[in-house]
């Protein structure tokens, strides 16, 4: 089972608006540094947060109770003049807990009305997720043919794009970490199709990925082992052996 927070800015639109036309850098500043705080509470409770867009953050939330997330909650109240709404689900795989958690805030299932929490904490003890985390093998060399920092940064968005609509289809859930980084969440039954969507990228992006898998009981220990798993294959190609396109460290 995996467990994953949604968390959303409550009322962000017609906020925004109270801020004027000159408004755009105060945004930018403010989710950044909402972004670093939300990182630093959850990694402190060996979790992880994704961002979803700008106003909207993921987080596998692997063993943490309604306790954690109110304490949280309390914290950023105490920093930030905006609110988050909070909504927890459960599910075999991230796709369905993304789902369970969806319903809960729509169907206004309170946790903790006080603290905008929503969902169900159903004591599931045994808890698993995988992460994949990919990126460009040789970035440098691509980098190198003619292509414009710009031009870099429209191909990562474009394989992000076929890679989110790929792993998708098998209920994960992709996101872009930034550079030639991605992470892939998802349960150990979805990770053998990281070697079908390697061919993908291969076929219509000529590019090749290299891809480290991790599989813990929280998600910032799979994330750890998918990245150690990373570094692997790349020692392996720099030090001029047969390298592996995917690496799992058990």
């Amino acid at each position: 089972m995996i467990q994953l927070t949604i968390m959303k800015i409550t009322g962000y639109g017609p906020w925004t608006l109270t801020l004027g036309f000159d408004r755009e850098h105060e945004l930018q500043m403010l989710q950044s540094k909402l972004y670093n705080k939300l990182q630093e509470l959850f990694s402190k409770k060996n979790c992880l947060v994704f961002l979803n867009r700008s106003d909207e953050y993921f987080a596998v939330t692997n063993g943490l109770s309604l306790d954690d997330h109110v304490a949280i909650q309390k914290e950023l109240e105490s920093s930030f003049d905006i609110k988050l709404s909070m909504s927890i689900g459960y599910g075999e795989n991230p796709y369905d807990a993304n789902l369970d958690a969806y319903e809960a805030k729509k169907s206004q299932k309170f946790l903790n009305e006080q603290y905008s929490i929503f969902g169900t904490l159903n004591g599931h003890s045994e808890h698993s997720v995988t992460v994949m985390h990919l990126d460009v093998d040789d970035i440098t060399s691509i980098r190198k043919k003619s292509m414009s920092p710009y031009d870099t940064s429209s191909l990562m968005f474009k394989i992000y794009s076929r890679m989110s609509e790929y792993f998708l289809s098998k209920n994960s859930l992709t996101f872009f970490m930034g550079g030639d980084n991605f992470m892939v969440v998802t349960n150990s039954e979805f990770k053998t199709f990281a070697k079908d969507f390697i061919q993908i990228c291969k076929d219509e992006f000529q590019i090749e990925l290299n891809c480290g898998i991790g599989t813990a009981s929280t998600s910032r220990d799979a994330v750890k082992l998918a990245t150690e798993s990373l570094d692997t294959i790349r020692e392996i190609r720099d030090a001029g052996k047969e390298k592996p396109e995917i690496y799992e460290l058990n």
